[in-house]
């Protein structure tokens, strides 16, 4: 797993420059400052660390918490930053958190410590959602490639993820990393939920 992530990570770094190039003079000119947003995330056993995007948001209404989740329509997100959310460009810079070993390419997405559906934590919604925080969480995983990305407005939306991670978690090997990441493409196509 460590060295399909060391090698994808790799790979992925030439994608990632060159997205840097195409939308970094675009995010600075629509909203003045850096290009790179970071935010604290829980990871394996619990371990928080600093995730890396692209900026989405303007600068001066950037949620370092993610106490508000990105709703439709979200008057904080710039107009590039609308596009790169959508296609999961933003999400580029974060195979510098594979090749740390912070993230792996597969795993249950960290969410930001703040992070609630239904105005309440996660871990308050969903019993047994620190099991998900017994492996490295990844860039992309079976929730996501099964349409449960995006906004968690509802409680059973975080339900349905976690059920998903868990499911992940008790089924990993190899084969299914590798059919999760080539499943992964198609299922940026469904934007649906994804502000």
């Amino acid at each position: 797993k460590r060295v399909i992530d060391i090698c994808g990570g790799l790979a992925g770094l030439l994608a990632t420059i060159i997205a840097f190039i195409i939308f970094a003079p675009i995010i600075y000119s629509q909203s003045p400052g850096p290009i790179f947003f970071s935010q604290e995330r829980v990871g394996r056993n619990g371990r928080r660390f600093r995730i890396y995007k692209f900026r989405s948001m303007y600068t001066d209404m950037a949620d370092v918490d993610a106490r508000k989740l990105v709703t439709k329509d979200d008057p904080r997100v710039t107009r590039v930053g609308k596009f790169i959310r959508k296609s999961s460009l933003d999400e580029l810079p974060q195979l510098v958190n594979v090749l740390k070993s912070e993230l792996s390419l597969v795993g249950p997405r960290p969410h930001a410590t703040m992070a609630s559906a239904a105005g309440s934590l996660y871990e308050t919604v969903v019993d047994g959602y620190f099991a998900r925080h017994k492996v490295k969480p990844g860039m992309t995983g079976w929730a996501q490639i099964n349409g449960w990305r995006g906004e968690t407005d509802t409680a059973e939306k975080i339900e349905r993820r976690v059920e998903h991670d868990l499911y992940y978690i008790e089924n990993w090997s190899l084969t299914f990393d590798l059919y999760i990441l080539a499943r992964t493409p198609f299922a940026l196509l469904n934007t649906k939920g994804a502000y």
